[in-house]
C-alpha cells in the first residue's frame, strides 16, 4: 500500500491486527459474485467502496419479495461493512472522480461485460496509468477470450453450460439446479483469491495486475469429479440424487424422524457401519464386500439400510454412529443449520445492525485468523449514496467541489 493510500485511509473500520487493514478496495461490481469477493475482503478488513449508479443503486437492491422492509435480505447480507458512493461514471466528470479515486486505491473489481469498461474509459490499461500497482479484478461470463466473451453470464446459465445441472437430481427425473447460487459465489470466492495472489506479487514487486475469473470458471471448477468420469471412462455422471457415484453407502437415509447422511467412504467406516446397524453379515456379503460391488448394488443396500434406520430417531442414529467415527448428520433445514449452536460457535452466523436502528443476523466469515472470527464489516449494508460525500472527503475533494459534483447531477448523497 503507498504511503498515499495509508495517509488517506481514516475509515472507522480500520482495523490494525487484520491482514487487509489499510486496503481500499473500489467495487464497480454488483448483484453477487463481486459483492461476494467484496465481502471477504471486508471480513479480512479492506475498506470496501461501492461505487453505484443512480438511482437505483446495485440491481440486487431491487430483488425484494413481499413483505421486505427496506433494503432486501439478499442485499444486505452480501453488503454489510460496505460503503455506498452513488457516481454517473459514465460523465466525464464521473470519471474524472473515478480515476482520482483509483490513484489513492489498491483494489477495483467489475463485473460488466466484455468491453463496457473499455468503452467507459475505465479499462485496466486505462486505469493503472494513474495507478502502476492497482489489483484490477473483472468478473465475467464466459472469460475475456474465446468466440463467447461478450456473452452476459448468469448463474443459472452457467450451472446448466457446465453440467452441473445435468448431474444433479434424483435417477429416472429431470435435472434440477442445487438450491444455491453456486457459479456466482464460487467465482467471487475465486476472485478474492486472484487480488490476495495479486497483493502478494504487488508486495514483491511493487506492480499491481489484472485479476480475471467467469462464471464459467467458477462452475466448472466446481466439476472436478465429473470431470475425472469423463475423461477416464468416456462416460458422464447421471444424477444419482444424494447417492455418491464412487462410493456407497454414502448418501440420504431416512430414520424414524427425517434424513440422515451416513458416509462410508472407507472400509473401515463400511465395517463400523455394518456394526451400528446391527448387521455385521453384510460385510461378507458378496453384493457388498467390496466398494465397487456396493456402488453396483446400490439400490439394494439403500432399502436394506433404510429399513433398520425406520426403528429410530435420527438423533439417537447420530450418536451411535458417532460413538464409532462414522460420518454421519440430520439432513438439515436451513433454520436448523442457522439456529445450531455449532454455527454460532464458528462464526457462521453473526449479529449485524439491520439499517433501521435493529439488530438482525448474517453469515459471517468462513476464515479464522489466529483463533479469531472477529470481523470489521459488521456495519449495516449501506443506503444508494449513503457514504458519497464522506466518501470524497476522505479522498480529498474538497467542499466546493463535492456541492459542484452534486449540482450537475455527478454525484449523489443518499
Amino acid at each position: 500500500m503507498s504511503d498515499k493510500t495509508a495517509n488517506a485511509n481514516t475509515h472507522s473500520q480500520h482495523v490494525p491486527h487484520l491482514p487487509l487493514s489499510g486496503v481500499r478496495v473500489l467495487e464497480l461490481a454488483q448483484i453477487m459474485a463481486g459483492p461476494t469477493c467484496g465481502l471477504m475482503l471486508a471480513d479480512l478488513g479492506a475498506e470496501v467502496i461501492k461505487i453505484e449508479k443512480f438511482p437505483g443503486g446495485d440491481d440486487a437492491r431491487q430483488y425484494q419479495k413481499p413483505g421486505d422492509a427496506a433494503l432486501p435480505p439478499s442485499f444486505r447480507m452480501i453488503n454489510r461493512g460496505k460503503r455506498s458512493l452513488a457516481l454517473d461514471s459514465r460523465t466525464p466528470e464521473g470519471r474524472a472522480v473515478l480515476q482520482r479515486m483509483v490513484a489513492q486505491s489498491d483494489v477495483l473489481t467489475e463485473n460488466f461485460r466484455v468491453g463496457v469498461m473499455e468503452k467507459m474509459g475505465l479499462s485496466y490499461d486505462q486505469l493503472k496509468e494513474f495507478n502502476p500497482a492497482l489489483i484490477y479484478c473483472s468478473i465475467t461470463g464466459y472469460g475475456r477470450v474465446g468466440a463467447m466473451a461478450k456473452t452476459g453470464g448468469f448463474d443459472l446459465i452457467l450451472q446448466a453450460f457446465s453440467g452441473i445441472i445435468s448431474a444433479t437430481g434424483e435417477p429416472g427425473r429431470p435435472s434440477v439446479k442445487p438450491g444455491i447460487s453456486l457459479a456466482d459465489t464460487n467465482a467471487g470466492i475465486l476472485a478474492a483469491f486472484g487480488i490476495l495472489a495479486a497483493y502478494i506479487h504487488r508486495l514483491k514487486t511493487g506492480q499491481g495486475q489484472r485479476v480475471d475469473t467467469s462464471l464459467l470458471q467458477a462452475a466448472m471448477q466446481q466439476t472436478y469429479w465429473l470431470a475425472a468420469n469423463y475423461f477416464s471412462s468416456g462416460m458422464n455422471t447421471p444424477p444419482l440424487g444424494t447417492a455418491h457415484s464412487l462410493i456407497a453407502p454414502y448418501q440420504v437415509f431416512q430414520a424414524a424422524d427425517g434424513g440422515i447422511v451416513i458416509g462410508g467412504g472407507n472400509p473401515k467406516a463400511w465395517s463400523n457401519i455394518c456394526e451400528v446397524l446391527g448387521h455385521p453379515e453384510w460385510r461378507d456379503d458378496p453384493r457388498f464386500d467390496h466398494p465397487q460391488r456396493r456402488v453396483q448394488h446400490r439400490a439394494e443396500l439403500e432399502d436394506l439400510i433404510n429399513t433398520v434406520l425406520a426403528n429410530d430417531s435420527v438423533s439417537r442414529w447420530c450418536a451411535r454412529f458417532d460413538a464409532l467415527g462414522v460420518p454421519a448428520g440430520p439432513v438439515n433445514t436451513p433454520s436448523q443449520a442457522l439456529e445450531h449452536p455449532q454455527t454460532r460457535a464458528a462464526g457462521m452466523v453473526i449479529d449485524v445492525p439491520d439499517g433501521l436502528g435493529g439488530m438482525g443476523r448474517g453469515i459471517g466469515s468462513p476464515v479464522t485468523l489466529n483463533g479469531t472470527i472477529d470481523s470489521p464489516a459488521i456495519s449495516a449494508a449501506p443506503r444508494v449514496g449513503q457514504h458519497s460525500t464522506a466518501v470524497l472527503k476522505e479522498f480529498g475533494f474538497n467542499e466546493t467541489e463535492i456541492s459542484t459534483l452534486i449540482e450537475k447531477g455527478v454525484v449523489q448523497q443518499g
